[in-house]
């Protein structure tokens, strides 16, 4: 009898919703509703893939319908700002297979000055620095310019196979380098072989953090990007300490060894916490450049990026031809990712409070000022390229770390890597 009045005074107290039936994975309210735009009246059902995903199509138009794909920048999504971990310990070790994975794939993009320095000295002597400065203008070439393809794996699939393959082309080049003495082994090795590698790995590194994090997602990619600013310290001062010892061969042996230990770390760590999607998302859409605010955030970064890579390439060299001693021309690149390492973690916290176009703008307006007044009087002052490299390397450190925050603030999380990936692809042609 308690029972029974229990139940029936719930049955009262909550509202009554409109009857449902359920036709073969349709679900139709009795209900009548909005009246329907130009006098069409559509049923969708909603198809549960075996990867999760759902694809809506037309009853009236066609009863048994197949999948098709729908529009890129309307694509729907469970997770919202309530939903991200924002913090964790499984997002916290995604951040660190971040970190790993760009040690090992932009710490050999922030060391490109020390190994161009040595190989114009030694291997190619006989050829110009342009002509060198093409096996690693290669290399970063391929790093941002297969991200079109690469982010919408991602996007679909996840970042399992992409780091796995990443990983063998990471070691290939590495291993193969001590071996290499003609122009076009260094190409191979490290312009192709390498670029590819970076690509692989960059674009899951950046992405999956995103799909862990929101309102922290700057100090998040910040602290992960660190890890290039690591590579960049770590890479130039062993390679000079070792080119002297046992030489190159030697010395690219051990870059290979710290290689195949973060690369491991990274495949263990990186995962995502998004359902799978059809292989019919897996293909570029250019569509996305149709979004005006997407497109003058991927100018801008283009510039961006056209002005940080040339103090990283150059800048080891620029010092042996200014007198400065060839031990300390090797670390000017370790000094400039000292600086860099702060100035990831540093805007990347201001940048989820005050706004991350605000902050990445100072930021870039500090790497004008540090050309215009530190580098281009420097002459043959060491203090002041020393006071230089500091400077811009935190300047620029938030280039790395705060462009794809931005980009992230113009799409929905599952689309992500595309965006990410994309805008970079534009930015390889700089």
């Amino acid at each position: 009898m308690y029972s029974a009045a229990r139940d029936h005074s719930v049955s009262q107290s909550e509202p009554q919703l409109p009857e449902k039936h359920y036709t073969g994975g349709l679900q139709v309210s009795s209900q009548p509703g909005p009246p329907p735009k130009n006098g069409l009246s559509e049923q969708y059902t909603y198809n549960h893939m075996q990867d999760g995903q759902i694809n809506a199509t037309s009853l009236e138009t066609n009863p048994d319908p197949p999948a098709f794909r729908t529009s890129i920048t309307r694509s729907t999504s469970e997770i919202d700002e309530n939903d991200y971990p924002e913090g964790g310990f499984r997002a916290w070790l995604v951040v660190a297979g971040g970190w790993f994975g760009l040690f090992s794939t932009f710490g050999i993009i922030n060391s490109m000055g020390t190994l161009q320095a040595y190989v114009e000295n030694h291997q190619l002597k006989d050829y110009s620095s342009g002509t060198t400065g093409w096996i690693f203008g290669m290399y970063a070439f391929l790093t941002f310019f297969c991200g079109a393809q690469i982010g919408p794996i991602f996007d679909t699939k996840g970042p399992r196979l992409l780091v796995i393959i990443g990983s063998i082309l990471a070691m290939a080049m590495t291993v193969t380098l001590g071996f290499c003495e003609e122009y076009w082994h260094f190409m191979l090795s490290i312009g192709i072989a390498g670029g590819l590698a970076a690509s692989l790995i960059l674009t899951p590194s950046i992405s999956a953090i995103g799909h862990y994090f929101n309102t922290k997602r700057g100090i998040a990619t910040g602290i992960a990007t660190t890890g290039g600013s690591a590579g960049g310290i770590v890479y130039p001062l062993v390679l000079e300490k070792l080119f002297t010892m046992v030489g190159w061969a030697w010395a690219t042996r051990v870059l290979a060894l710290i290689c195949l230990v973060t690369i491991i770390l990274t495949n263990l760590l990186i995962k995502s916490r998004l359902l799978k999607k059809p292989a019919s998302h897996m293909l570029p859409d250019l569509r996305i450049f149709r979004e005006p605010k997407f497109t003058i955030t991927t100018i801008g970064v283009f510039f961006v990026e056209l002005g940080l890579f040339i103090p990283m390439s150059y800048i080891s060299s620029y010092g042996l031809a200014h007198g400065v001693s060839r031990h300390l021309s090797y670390q000017l690149l370790a000094i400039l990712n000292a600086g860099s390492f702060f100035g990831r973690i540093i805007p990347g916290y201001f940048a989820d409070v005050c706004g991350r176009y605000n902050t990445l703008t100072c930021m870039v307006i500090l790497c004008l000022v540090s050309n215009a007044c530190l580098w281009l009087p420097a002459g043959d002052s060491t203090p002041v390229l020393i006071i230089y490299c500091l400077v811009f390397g935190f300047a620029s450190g938030s280039n790395i770390s705060l462009t794809p925050v931005c980009i992230s603030q113009l799409c929905k999380v599952e689309n992500y890597g595309m965006y990410y990936a994309s805008s970079y692809t534009i930015v390889s042609f700089g």
